[in-house]
């Protein structure tokens, strides 16, 4: 069953969609409404939404502006735009954000139904049963495989021969391929295979997480693959000037959520767990090999925390002497982290359009890992705990002020009053006008 979540600041045409969809017979499970982004981002952040269908202009955060939001919360979550606006740049920029569609009001029943009869068929060809390894598998992934002189020669890159000079030569000469870069990232991918699979079937499945790899990290960038052993496989990832900008102001984000968003792919298609590494973005191909070390090194830390999958070099202070952390520093430094994520919670949780990008950003890691040790470390989800801040305030501002709920939604981050009645009573059990009584 899938879940959709439709956005538009005009009612009447969400409650129309939602009517329209709730009775098509396409495995549709909940259907929830929101009448601005903010609103939007809510549910992202505490429900399993599978599809995003949203209007562009809804006044102080745009469409585009949530699919992008929608992409860091979520990065599998599949999209359809709607919008008054046949204008090129917008549709250009929604198709670049990853939408299945994008559809000019006045809507048609029909064309909304095919839109959306798509994507979901498409998504459920990976939920099935049999979606796993199976002859649908075998038979998608049956092409000639990777040239292993190419791989080779890519490894050799990776272990910096000779600084390497020489693979690079052969690289360009033999198959064309060009380090240009100038930004550059490696990620590392450890398959969890079956210890029963047969050789075969190990290579098929290494092969197809190599093209499901090649894919993902294939959208905005250059991205070469190749393996690095019998279940492991790596992909060097590089960056143009123009590429590198329109990867917005925190390039880690999009890194962030490359890696979720393969690990993610490589459960749903192939029924694999995989452990993920994610080396920094440097300038300069000389960096490659340090780069391939920092993924490996990112992804040993699946020893100390078996039940995290996808790691960030970045996430962890190295010291000074290079050695890894001792269980004492690691922990140490957890509890710093959350505790200035706390802190910083504390100190903007009635801010309006607050996410979890922007703690992250004031706490020094990643969106993920922070994510991770937050629920970790104090046994919640970090967006449940800004929204028991806000009801708690909220709660105190209905009991002891004279404040119209307008005012108290406002004070607490919400854009609307409605929204905040929602959520308010979604956490209490009561609407706010009922606790005032």
């Amino acid at each position: 069953m899938h879940n959709i979540l439709i956005v538009d600041d005009e009612p009447l045409i969400c409650k129309g969609i939602s009517n329209m969809l709730a009775g098509a017979g396409l495995g549709i499970g909940q259907i929830y409404m929101a009448h601005n982004a903010y609103e939007a981002l809510d549910y992202l952040r505490m429900e399993d939404v599978d599809l995003l269908i949203t209007d562009i202009q809804m006044g102080a955060m745009s469409g585009l502006e949530l699919m992008q939001q929608a992409k860091l919360i979520k990065p599998w979550v599949q999209t359809i735009v709607i919008s008054a606006h046949e204008t090129f740049h917008y549709a250009q920029t929604a198709i670049r954000l990853g939408a299945k569609d994008y559809l000019i009001k006045p809507l048609s029943g029909t064309q909304v139904m095919d839109s959306v009869r798509d994507v979901l068929l498409q998504a459920g060809k990976s939920d099935r049963p049999d979606a796993g390894f199976s002859p649908k598998v075998q038979e998608d992934y049956r092409m000639e495989s990777p040239l292993e002189e190419r791989m080779a020669l890519l490894r050799e890159l990776m272990a910096g021969k000779d600084g390497g000079r020489e693979a690079r030569e052969q690289l360009a000469l033999q198959y064309g391929i060009e380090l240009r870069g100038p930004y550059f990232a490696v990620i590392t991918v450890q398959l969890r295979l079956p210890d029963e699979l047969g050789e075969r079937d190990r290579n098929l499945l290494r092969y197809a997480a190599l093209n499901i790899g090649g894919e993902l990290t294939g959208q905005g960038c250059a991205a070469l693959g190749f393996y690095t052993g019998p279940a492991s496989l790596g992909l060097l990832l590089q960056w143009d000037e123009s590429q590198y900008a329109s990867l917005g102001p925190n390039k880690i984000n999009g890194l962030d959520m490359t890696g979720r968003s393969l690990h993610f792919t490589i459960k749903r298609m192939l029924k694999l767990d995989a452990i993920v590494g994610l080396s920094q973005i440097l300038r300069g191909e000389g960096f490659v090999p340090e780069l391939y070390d920092q993924a490996q090194k990112a992804a040993r830390w699946h020893k100390e925390l078996p039940d995290h999958e996808v790691f960030y070099y970045g996430d962890f202070k190295w010291s000074q002497s290079s050695h890894e952390p001792t269980e004492e520093e690691l922990a140490a430094q957890n509890n710093m982290t959350v505790e200035r994520a706390m802190q910083y919670i504390h100190d903007h949780y009635s801010q309006k359009g607050l996410s979890l990008h922007e703690v992250a950003q004031g706490t020094f890691v990643s969106p993920n890992y922070l994510s991770y040790l937050f629920k970790k470390n104090t046994g919640t989800n970090l967006w449940e705990y800004v929204t028991k801040l806000r009801m708690e305030e909220s709660r105190r501002l209905l009991l002891e002020t004279d404040l119209r709920r307008y005012e108290i939604a406002e004070r607490v981050g919400y854009d609307s009053p409605e929204h905040f009645g929602k959520m308010f009573k979604k956490h209490y059990g009561i609407s706010p006008s009922e606790l005032k009584r």
